[in-house]
């Protein structure tokens, strides 16, 4: 069975404003849930950690642990 690059994991880079895609995928993993983020709905993320975060309260719960 073939997949398409929509049922597998991006791989991005994180940056201040933005991401740049290295690898094609339809979604990211949250960092601290495991949930899967839609690249459409993906808002927050760490450009430091370079990971991604499902919701605000998420990510500033991990920046609270760094």
């Amino acid at each position: 069975m073939l997949m398409s690059s929509n049922d597998r994991p991006a791989i991005l880079q994180y940056g201040p404003n933005g991401f740049r895609v290295i690898a094609p995928g339809g979604h990211v993993v949250c960092a601290v849930t495991g949930e899967k983020i839609a690249l459409e709905a993906l808002r927050y993320w760490s450009v430091t950690l370079q990971e991604p975060y499902a919701t605000p309260e998420i990510a500033t719960q991990r920046l609270l642990e760094e």
